[in-house]
């Protein structure tokens, strides 16, 4: 049996990413919903990675991916690949977007992931964030770390390729990587939307949930 979950209480939402475009590719369509739902949507948009042009395609990406929304942003440069390293630092920014947003919702990678910048970012968010549900999103690679999800935002078509289409206008410097492409975000949409009965979706780990009645 599928119960809805309902994110209509959701106004603040902390995003983090390793690197600049994680958080669109894995959520890129939540960001779009929520948007399109959420009347004055407060929106803290983190990430640990990134070289000042890099930084500046997220920047672009956020405000095209969550129009109307009140953005903060706190990007950070620490070595791509490295992350495990500077764990301390990992930490004092994950622990620094905790309390820069009393957030309804956290976005974050998924524990599972194969790549050590997500992976550790993702081991560090449930250490800093104990009231808001997180949703762990997906980025496909070459690692093939795709695994079972157990939340779905079912997406319309437009919507779907929406997304795509922000992805690759906002992040022109990605389109060079032989995995950047729209068969490969629409692809993924498609698998996710059948295991939820629908044309698209994005799928999510939520490890922790409270029931509310």
């Amino acid at each position: 049996m599928t119960t809805p979950l309902r994110l209509s209480g959701v106004r603040s939402v902390v995003l983090l990413g390793a690197h600049p475009d994680d958080i669109e590719i894995g959520a890129g369509g939540l960001l779009l919903s929520l948007a399109a739902a959420v009347d004055g949507l407060r929106v803290h948009y983190v990430l640990l990675t990134g070289a000042p042009d890099r930084q500046a395609e997220a920047r672009t990406a956020a405000a095209e991916f969550l129009p109307g929304a009140r953005i903060t942003f706190d990007l950070h440069g620490l070595p791509d690949g490295r992350v495990p390293a500077r764990w301390e630092q990992a930490k004092g920014i994950v622990d620094a977007a905790a309390a820069a947003l009393d957030a309804d919702l956290v976005v974050a990678p998924g524990s599972d992931d194969a790549h050590q910048d997500h992976r550790t970012l993702a081991e560090l968010v449930p250490t800093a964030f104990r009231r808001a549900p997180v949703l762990q999103y997906e980025i496909p690679k070459w690692d093939g770390d795709l695994g079972r999800r157990n939340v779905y935002l079912p997406l319309t078509e437009g919507r779907a390729h929406r997304k795509v289409e922000l992805l690759n206008a906002c992040f022109p410097s990605q389109k060079v990587r032989d995995w950047w492409d729209d068969e490969t975000f629409l692809g993924l949409a498609r698998l996710r939307g059948m295991e939820c009965r629908s044309r698209y979706a994005e799928a999510f780990r939520c490890e922790k949930a409270v029931i509310q009645l």
